[in-house]
C-alpha cells in the first residue's frame, strides 16, 4: 500500500508520531492535513515547518476540516474517547493509529514488544542484539522514534523492532508482527480504559490478533493475566519464566557451582546464554526482559553467542534505573520512566541500600498498597512530588516519613538532606509527568541536571 495520490488524510496530534505520519503520507502523494488541540510555541513551530511541503495545518483546536478525509490517523496521546475521534467514528471515517498506518509501508518483518513494564528495555536490548549480529534493523515506535519516520528506510532484508503501547494497539487493523512479545499486564493507564483492567488487557491482546501459524508470540507465563489472554492466540506460543523450567521457551537453571544462568530451549535443544551475575542490568524485571529479548532474537535466527555477548554488555536505557552520580557516599538514580506502581516495585526490589524515594506526579488511579512491604523494608523517607503529592502523603505518611515539595529543585535538595553515606536517592515516581514536565524524559533530564549541580 504505497499509492496514496491525492487521497485526503487527516492526522490528529502534532507530537513526534503525528509529524512523522504527515510527512510519510505526503511523500506518498497524499493530501495531508494536521490538526492539533494544543497551541504552544513548540507545537506552532513543528506545524509551521510542514507548510513548505504543502501540508495543511491548524492548532488550538479541531475544526470541521478534520473530517474531510478518507481516513484519520491519531497519535498515541489522543484518547479514543476524545470528541474528535468519537465524531469521526460517528461519521464512519476510518480511524487508525500511527503505528498501523506506518506498517502499511513496511516490507520488513516486525518484532513488536508490549507490556505494562519493561517495553523500552526489552526493545532496546533486541536492537542491541541485532546490531551485534550485524543485521539491518530499526528500533522505533513508542520508544521515541516514530515508526513513520523510519519505515521508508526498510527493505525485505531489514527488521523493524517496535515498542508498542496499548494506545497504539487500540486502533490497529492490519498491523502484523512476525514476532510479538507480551511482557506483563499490570494496572496502568486505567484512566484511559474506564478504570477497567479487562479493557486494558484486551488492548494489549490486540498485538497478536493478526498473527497466524507462521508467527510467534513470546509471553510471560508467570503473569496470570497474560497466561489467560494468550489462549486466544492463533500463532506459535513461546513462554518465558523465572519460576519454572519449561519444555520450550526461556527460563533459569542453577549450575553445579550454584550459579544461575539464562537458558533458551528450542526444538529440544537447551541453549545456555549468560550467568545472571554477569549481567550489567540488575533486578528480577531485567531477567524477564532479557529472557524475552533472547527468545525473540533466537526466533529471528540470531546465534546464541551474539545474544549472550549483548546481554552481558547491555547497560540499560536512559531514565530506567539510570545511575546519575555518587556524592558524599550517596548514590543518585534516575528512574523517571517508572510511571506506574509495578515499575516502582521492581526498582525498590533491585536496590539493596536504604532509599530516599521521590514519588508522585500526575496520578493514574494508583494503588500504593502493593508497595507497603518494600517501603517499610527499604525506604527511609519519601519526598512527595507533583499533583499527587497530597495523595502520597495521605496514604503513606502513617508508616513512613513523607515530605511534600513544590518543585523538582526542592525535591532533590530535600532528598539530599535526608540521605547519608551508603544510601540511595531514587526518582521513581509511579506517575505520569505531565503536571510539571513535558514527558518522563524531560522529568529525568531535569532531575539529573539538578543532581549534578549539588
Amino acid at each position: 500500500m504505497k499509492d496514496f495520490d491525492n487521497i485526503k488524510v487527516t492526522v490528529i496530534g502534532a507530537a513526534r508520531s503525528g509529524i512523522a505520519a504527515a510527512q510519510l503520507f505526503k511523500s506518498h502523494g497524499a493530501s495531508v492535513f494536521v490538526s492539533e488541540q494544543n497551541s504552544s510555541a513548540q507545537v506552532k513551530n513543528a506545524l509551521e515547518s510542514l507548510q513548505p511541503s504543502g501540508i495543511g495545518i491548524e492548532y488550538g483546536g479541531h475544526t470541521d476540516r478534520v473530517f474531510d478525509c478518507a481516513f484519520m490517523i491519531i497519535s498515541p496521546g489522543v484518547p479514543s474517547n476524545s470528541p474528535v475521534v468519537i465524531e469521526a467514528q460517528r461519521r464512519r471515517i476510518k480511524v487508525v493509529s500511527e503505528i498501523e498506518a506506518a506498517s502499511w509501508f513496511c516490507p520488513a518483518p516486525i518484532v513488536a514488544v508490549t507490556g505494562s513494564n519493561g517495553k523500552t528495555t526489552t526493545t532496546t536490548l533486541i536492537g542491541e542484539i541485532f546490531r551485534e549480529a550485524k543485521l539491518d534493523n530499526v528500533v522505533a515506535g513508542n520508544i521515541g522514534t516514530a515508526f513513520s519516520g523510519v519505515v521508508n528506510t526498510l527493505t525485505l532484508n531489514s527488521t523493524a523492532i517496535l515498542e508498542v503501547s496499548s494506545f497504539q494497539l487500540d486502533h490497529i487493523e492490519m498491523f502484523h508482527p512476525k514476532v510479538s512479545v507480551l511482557l506483563n499486564i499490570t494496572p496502568d493507564h486505567l484512566d484511559r480504559y474506564e478504570n477497567s483492567m479487562e479493557k486494558y488487557s484486551a488492548s494489549k491482546a490486540r498485538i497478536f490478533m493478526n498473527q497466524s501459524n507462521d508467527d510467534v508470540m513470546i509471553y510471560n507465563i508467570d503473569d496470570e493475566i497474560v497466561r489467560k489472554i494468550v489462549k486466544s492466540a492463533k500463532c506459535k506460543l513461546l513462554p518465558f519464566s523465572i519460576n519454572q523450567k519449561l519444555n520450550e521457551g526461556g527460563y533459569i537453571v542453577t549450575t553445579e557451582s550454584g550459579k544461575q544462568k539464562l537458558v533458551i530451549k528450542i526444538n529440544d535443544e537447551e541453549i545456555p546464554l549468560v550467568e545472571i551475575g554477569e549481567m550489567c542490568i540488575k533486578g528480577l524485571h531485567n531477567i524477564y526482559n532479557s529472557l524475552a529479548a533472547a527468545l525473540a532474537s533466537i526466533v529471528m535466527g540470531i546465534r546464541a553467542d551474539k545474544i549472550s555477548h549483548s546481554i552481558k554488555q547491555f547497560k540499560g536505557v536512559e531514565h530506567r534505573l539510570e545511575f546519575v552520580r555518587e556524592l558524599n557516599g550517596v548514590k543518585y538514580i534516575n528512574d523517571s520512566k517508572a510511571t506506574n506502581v509495578d515499575s516502582v516495585w521492581y526498582a525498590l526490589d533491585a536496590i539493596n541500600e536504604p532509599i530516599i524515594l521521590l514519588l508522585g506526579g500526575r496520578d493514574k488511579g494508583n494503588d500504593y498498597s502493593k508497595l507497603t512491604e518494600l517501603l517499610k523494608k527499604k525506604v527511609k523517607a519519601i519526598v512527595a512530588i507533583g499533583e499527587s503529592a497530597e495523595k502520597v502523603y495521605n496514604e503513606l505518611s502513617g508508616f513512613k516519613t513523607v515530605q511534600i515539595v513544590t518543585s523538582m529543585d526542592e525535591a532533590v535538595n530535600a532528598a539530599a538532606k535526608f540521605a547519608v553515606a551508603g544510601e540511595v536517592v531514587l526518582l521513581s515516581p509511579a506517575c505520569a509527568s505531565f503536571d510539571w514536565f513535558d514527558n518522563y524524559e524531560h522529568r529525568g533530564k531535569v532531575f539529573k541536571e539538578l543532581v549534578n549541580k549539588l
